[in-house]
C-alpha cells in the first residue's frame, strides 16, 4: 500500500492489535490520529498504557513521529448501563447460552466506530483503522468483515461523506500479527509491543511473559501466547 495523504484514525486500544495497527498506519498515512474509549472495561491497564506505548513509539521511531498526531480518548461508559458481561464485570469468563463467550459488550465496536467516525468528521480525516479480526477472536459479530462492510457503508450515508474502515488484521492470526509487527518495525517494534502493550482481559500486569503481560489463562491471553510460539516456530 502507498502512502496516502489522507488523514487516519486510529481506534487504539493499547492492545497487541491495536498497537499493530497503529505501526500499520503510521507506515502508510502522512497523517494518523489515535482514539481509546473508556467503557468501564476491567482492564483499564488497557487506558494507562496508551500514552506510554505512543511516546516510546515517537521516541524509537522518529520517522513516524512527524506523523503522529493527537490522542483522543472518549467516555463510552454508557455501555456498562446496558447489562454486565466479563469484560465490565467481576464475573467468570465463560460461555452463555447463546453460543457465545460472555466478554462479548453487545455493540461495542458498533458504537466505537459510530463516535470514531463523528470524530474524524471533525478532524477531516476520511480513514478508520481498527483491530479486528475473523481468524483469530472469540466468535464475536461485530468484528467480522461483512458487519465492518456495512457498517462503513451506513456511516458514509450517514455522514454524507466517504469514509473508509481498514482492518489489516482481519484474515491473520496473532502468529501473522507478530510477523506483521516485525516486518514494519523491525525487532524495536516487536519488542515495544510485547513489553508496552497489554491484551489480557483480567488486567493482570504484575506478570510477565515472553509474549508480553497478563494472567496467562485468559482467552486474550490463550491467543497471545498460542500465537508468540507458532510465530517463534515460523521464525526459527
Amino acid at each position: 500500500m502507498a502512502r496516502n495523504s489522507e488523514g487516519a484514525l486510529v481506534l487504539f486500544s493499547g492492545g497487541q492489535d491495536s498497537a499493530t495497527c497503529l505501526a500499520w498506519a503510521l507506515a502508510n498515512f502522512d497523517r494518523v490520529e489515535t482514539v481509546g474509549f473508556d467503557y468501564g472495561q476491567r482492564h483499564r491497564i488497557e487506558l494507562a498504557v496508551r500514552d506510554d506505548f505512543r511516546r516510546s513509539l515517537a521516541v524509537r521511531f522518529p520517522h513516524w513521529a512527524a506523523r503522529l498526531g493527537a490522542d483522543h480518548r472518549l467516555d463510552a461508559t454508557v455501555i456498562g448501563q446496558l447489562g454486565a458481561s466479563a469484560m465490565t464485570d467481576p464475573i467468570a469468563i465463560e460461555m452463555a447460552v447463546n453460543g457465545l463467550p460472555n466478554t462479548f459488550v453487545p455493540g461495542r465496536n458498533l458504537l466505537f466506530f459510530t463516535l470514531a467516525a463523528a470524530l474524524a468528521y471533525r478532524r477531516g480525516l476520511r480513514v478508520l483503522v481498527g483491530g479486528m479480526c475473523e481468524t483469530d477472536y472469540s466468535g464475536y459479530p461485530d468484528c467480522r468483515d461483512d458487519t465492518l462492510k456495512a457498517q462503513q457503508v451506513a456511516l458514509s450515508l450517514g455522514l454524507d461523506r466517504r469514509l473508509t474502515i481498514e482492518t489489516p488484521l482481519m484474515w491473520l492470526d496473532k502468529a501473522e500479527t507478530f510477523a506483521m509487527a516485525r516486518d514494519l518495525g523491525g525487532e524495536p517494534l516487536l519488542q515495544l509491543i510485547v513489553e508496552e502493550t497489554h491484551s489480557c482481559y483480567l488486567g493482570e500486569r504484575s506478570i510477565r511473559h515472553e509474549w508480553g503481560y497478563g494472567c496467562g489463562t485468559c482467552p486474550a491471553c490463550d491467543l497471545r501466547a498460542h500465537g508468540w510460539r507458532k510465530f517463534k516456530a515460523e521464525a526459527a
